[in-house]
């Protein structure tokens, strides 16, 4: 497996994904602004494409690549019978989960969003939207593995690609958005669960290569089995705690008017680089790790695992750098439009600031993750998830009341750096990690790449400071250009004093 060339498969879908997204949403912004019928939907969208996060992004590879890797070796008719138990589960259980849930939809709603229960006609548009898009989460989940399967056998790009699919259809709704009015979100809601529907039927037809779905009534709960499904709550948990934490944060947000939708939006611009630095990662080393871990190939694992933490910071810092430093033009330029207002704007840039903190941290959870998932162990970080989860949740409610939103990005990045060293120190405790010679070396010298190109991309934004008011219809143009400019620095800083070597494209891992 070529590292850099397998996450930069995963990545580039991803980031088509990433930029319809982005597409996407500009249009709701345009159109929804920050008022109430926006946070309506971001509560009714929130909850399916958080369980979407949950089970796609690396959450679900986590309990059963190690497991169905194990079982691929052991012949095709054990792991397709594994596989068929997985899938059948999967279904029954999903299915029941779905309904339940639609008949209760209305104490489910008040458990998300407790804030909106003193606006009645706001709680009833949230319940009723996301009656519409709960059923995504059926299809999501079972999209995801087919994910799995397909990533297992080394195939991430289709698997990429599939999410792309749910902004197409987004979009395509938002094109009508002036014709819809406020029936807008009834058919962004409707359109969440059609892509979900299209979204299994586009991985189905690829997966049948490796393996032949089939549902079971009568499933066959074996030994491996249930340890299985042992390892899949702890490794959703886990490998999600950042998508936890900020469903969190949605709770909370839901007493102050607009929060839902500033931390959206915010949250929309540094997802974009986790996927890339934290989660492309996770997922494609994951297969051979778990390889390697099985054959005992202690010199391979110790490359691969060092060449995906220096790969996970060469990506996260500079990103970090130009978030805090561009935080409040980054959101104006991609989002300060039609309804969005100056006040979103700075609201929305404040909650970008501190959640830019946290994210090296959020990309070093899931690389450190798939180091303890690739040994099938997803209890020690679910252990330590459930304390980040537990230091968010205290810190948040501690300081709500005195200084309202902005405490729920403060308060997910240090609770994802508690995470993160809690695993480093427990992977270095068990002696499952080790630095190479030539890591600390790399690491001193992406730091200052990126503080070179700090420099650089602040004098840049200062000098086109007039062109990237919110006031300028031009200004994305100029934030893209800005921000091209930067990363090409960054980068031909880091080929000259060796953060990175051109010739690290072609190594195999």
């Amino acid at each position: 497996m070529n590292l850099i060339k397998s996450t930069g498969t995963f990545s580039f879908f991803t980031t088509i994904s990433r930029i319809l997204g982005y597409i996407r949403d500009i249009l709701i912004a345009i159109f929804l602004g920050s008022g109430p019928l926006a946070d309506a939907f971001f509560v009714a969208f929130r909850i399916p494409n958080t369980f979407r996060r949950l089970f796609s992004e690396g959450t679900f590879n986590a309990a059963f690549v190690p497991s169905y890797a194990s079982e691929i070796a052991n012949g095709k008719e054990q792991s397709e019978k594994f596989a068929t138990n997985i899938f059948s589960l999967l279904i029954l259980s999903l299915f029941f989960l779905v309904l339940i849930i639609e008949i209760f939809m209305p104490l489910f709603v008040f458990f998300i969003a407790p804030g909106f229960s003193g606006n009645e006609d706001k709680m009833n548009l949230a319940i009723n939207l996301t009656r519409i898009t709960f059923p995504f989460l059926l299809f999501v989940s079972l999209s995801s593995f087919f994910s799995a399967i397909l990533n297992s056998h080394n195939r991430f790009a289709i698997a990429a690609a599939a999410p792309i699919i749910l902004n197409f259809f987004l979009i395509s709704v938002l094109i009508y958005g002036n014709i819809l009015g406020d029936k807008l979100v009834y058919y962004l809601s409707y359109a969440v669960t059609i892509s979900g529907i299209v979204q299994f039927l586009f991985l189905y037809k690829y997966v049948k290569k490796f393996y032949s779905p089939k549902f079971l009534l009568k499933v066959s709960i074996d030994e491996k089995t249930k340890i299985f499904f042992k390892k899949l709550l702890p490794s959703i948990f886990s490998s999600g705690v950042t998508q936890i934490n900020i469903l969190i944060g949605t709770i909370i947000a839901s007493f102050q008017a607009g929060a839902v939708s500033y931390l959206y939006y915010a949250d929309r611009i540094y997802q974009i680089n986790l996927a890339i630095a934290g989660i492309a990662i996770g997922t494609v080393i994951l297969p051979k790790l778990s390889k390697y871990i099985q054959n005992n190939e202690n010199e391979k694992i110790v490359l691969i695992q060092n060449k995906a933490l220096e790969l996970s910071l060469f990506l996260s810092i500079p990103a970090t750098v130009a978030l805090l430093i561009a935080s409040e033009e980054i959101i104006s330029a991609l989002f300060g439009y039609g309804f969005f207002d100056e006040v979103g704007v700075k609201n929305s840039a404040k909650a970008l600031f501190y959640f830019a903190l946290g994210l090296p941290a959020f990309s070093l959870i899931k690389v450190f993750s798939s180091f303890f998932f690739a040994r099938h162990n997803t209890k020690l970080p679910f252990y330590i998830s459930l304390i980040s989860v537990l230091l968010n949740i205290i810190i948040s409610i501690t300081f709500f009341q005195k200084i309202g939103f902005i405490i729920i990005p403060i308060a997910t990045t240090i609770s994802s750096w508690f995470n993160s060293t809690l695993l480093f120190i427990y992977l270095k405790k068990e002696n499952l990690f080790k630095f190479n010679l030539i890591f600390f070396s790399r690491l001193i010298r992406i730091i200052f790449s990126a503080i070179i190109m700090g420099f650089f991309f602040n004098y840049l934004i200062i000098y086109f400071e007039s062109h990237l008011a919110y006031e300028e219809s031009y200004k994305s143009a100029y934030l893209v250009g800005l921000v091209l400019i930067g990363l090409i620095s960054y980068l031909l800083v880091a080929v000259s004093i060796k953060a990175f070597k051109i010739s690290d494209i072609n190594l195999k891992y």
